[in-house]
């Protein structure tokens, strides 16, 4: 399949004039708790030639498609890119950790990675992620759960837990999480990870009330404690220089 995800990202480039920067895989594949049936997420960042930022015109800057063998694909261009860096926003953050890389230009992720570090505002990323886990968390408050829910919440609480506790981007793979949970509650979170494996996107199973009492326990944590976060230190003037610099 990585031959096709690389093939397809080769096509993308030629019949859309483009050069991927970066490309990734994002969602439950790269957080390491697919189902045997989970698409593949694929996130890419390009850029056009130079006169194309020249136009005075708005532009159509994202490019998006879906194969018929479960590519889901979706990518940003670089001025884009950079409206949402200097927002912080999480999914971009998330591009440049993931574990499964497709494509990646190094002189790009060099220049663009420590403006990400530097752009990365705590508060305004923990309240992405707390917000996502407030709504997995009211999905899974019944007798039976889809248990791609159930990782859902537990991927987004344990996220924010980790931006309040460490002050740093999170990691996307799951596991590194679980540095922040206690002995036996990680045990039950990997026998689910184990169990996900063999189940498909759609499977439902029966709710460990003790760990839904955990995550309950957790989001509310995080939303008392995200209160008192920093913001994110960007550098608009250095933002610029390095556009120019790449799309030089």
């Amino acid at each position: 399949m990585r031959t096709k995800i690389v093939e397809k990202i080769k096509e993308i480039e030629e019949t859309r004039n483009i050069k991927v920067l970066l490309a990734v895989e994002s969602g439950s594949r790269a957080w390491g708790f697919a189902s045997p049936d989970s698409d593949y997420d694929i996130r890419f960042i390009y850029r056009h030639e130079k006169d194309w930022y020249l136009s005075p015109w708005d532009k159509d800057e994202t490019i998006e498609f879906m194969t018929e063998d479960d590519l889901d694909g979706s990518g940003w261009d670089l001025r884009k890119t950079f409206h949402l860096l200097l927002k912080s926003n999480a999914a971009l953050l998330s591009w440049f950790y993931s574990p499964i890389i497709y494509k990646e230009d190094k002189n790009f992720v060099e220049l663009f990675r420590p403006l990400a570090d530097a752009c990365f505002s705590p508060i305004a990323v923990s309240y992405h992620y707390l917000s996502m886990s407030k709504k997995y968390l009211e999905a899974c408050r019944s007798d039976e759960v889809k248990l791609k829910s159930y990782f859902y919440c537990l991927r987004t609480a344990l996220t924010g837990k980790w931006i309040i506790e460490k002050g740093t981007v999170p990691p996307v793979l799951f596991s590194e999480l679980l540095i922040l949970v206690d002995d036996d509650t990680r045990k039950k979170i990997e026998d689910l990870i184990a169990l996900k494996a063999t189940k498909g996107e759609s499977y439902y199973h029966p709710n460990d009330w003790e760990l839904f009492g955990f995550l309950e326990r957790t989001v509310a944590e995080n939303e008392e404690k995200s209160k008192n976060l920093a913001g994110g230190k960007a550098d608009k003037a250095e933002m610029e220089k390095v556009f120019r610099e790449i799309i030089k």
